[in-house]
């Protein structure tokens, strides 16, 4: 194990979650992630995952490989790696996907911007997340806000110049500031994995806490499958195959019935759902697993912890 590493006197931890992984998009990643910050690998039962033992552990920042026996699920090897970071005494953990690219200095961007973003804070910064851009289509994700129903979009914080307003963060390239998570609680393992980030960001908005996107990182992501359904394409929805879609329906149709999802998210979301829903049972050559995933996903919702 390596001492903890860090910036202007803090600890940080990145967590890398991955599942059947590209060897030399991981590998990538890894090696940016060791120029800055230790790291731990958490594999959710990839059967070839020890052919990448060697070239994972040459980097002398990677604290672990946890190889998982089988997919526990995003959430559950997330919360892996928070404990870890716990017992580490870590000050921020990072969230990584593990087909993630970074820009030049990563780390030290985004906790510079928690510091800054922390001096303009009256509540307390839960989370921070960087500029997301699809490297497929070069298109910048906005940092949402649900509860508007104009100027929703990239709304600087607290009149930061390089800092927004955000009532949700994708997991991947997320800092989280570790001392918070105890009040607003871990990953819902329940979920296991669509709507996790979605889920956790709308607990800690909902206990007062700021999430701030910035400008001063960048990370390079893409969200969902190719495809050319034109809502996809213009950034209205991520497709995923049918399998994920009874996660993402199940999931969100129980995110409805939570006191603590906005309830403009959830006006949107239902309207969004129902669009994309449509689309996949009439338009996909899938359309008839895709209906049982949507309509399976809605039924077992009720049932969820």
């Amino acid at each position: 194990m390596t001492e903890m590493s860090g910036t202007a006197g803090t600890h940080s931890l990145a967590i890398v979650v991955t599942y059947f992984p590209d060897t030399a998009a991981l590998l990538t990643l890894l090696g940016q992630l060791n120029k800055e910050t230790d790291f731990i690998v958490i594999d959710n039962g990839t059967p070839t995952i020890q052919e990448l033992v060697e070239s994972i552990q040459v980097y002398g920042r990677c604290i672990e490989l946890r190889q998982l026996k089988e997919n526990l699920g995003l959430a559950r090897a997330l919360n892996i790696g928070i404990e870890q970071a716990r017992s580490l005494g870590c000050d921020y953990v990072f969230l990584f996907d593990q087909d993630s690219s970074l820009c030049d200095k990563f780390v030290n961007r985004m906790i510079s911007a928690c510091h800054d973003a922390l001096r303009l804070s009256a509540n307390g910064i839960a989370a921070v997340g960087p500029r997301i851009i699809n490297p497929q289509t070069n298109r910048q994700t906005p940092f949402k806000l649900f509860n508007r129903f104009i100027l929703r979009t990239d709304r600087p914080f607290n009149g930061s110049n390089s800092h927004f307003q955000a009532d949700f963060l994708i997991t991947s390239g997320t800092l989280l500031v570790l001392e918070h998570l105890q009040q607003i609680g871990d990953m819902k393992e329940s979920y296991f994995i669509d709507n996790v980030d979605l889920e956790w960001c709308f607990r800690a908005k909902s206990l007062g806490f700021d999430l701030v996107g910035t400008d001063g990182a960048v990370l390079y992501h893409a969200i969902g499958e190719r495809s050319d359904n034109p809502l996809v394409r213009a950034g209205f929805m991520a497709q995923h195959n049918p399998s994920r879609t009874y996660y993402s329906s199940r999931n969100r149709t129980h995110l409805y019935r939570r006191s603590y999802s906005p309830l403009g998210w959830k006006l949107r979301d239902r309207i969004r759902f129902l669009i994309k829903a449509s689309w996949l049972v009439v338009c996909s050559q899938d359309r008839r697993l895709y209906w049982q995933s949507i309509r399976a996903g809605i039924s077992d919702a009720k049932s969820l912890n």
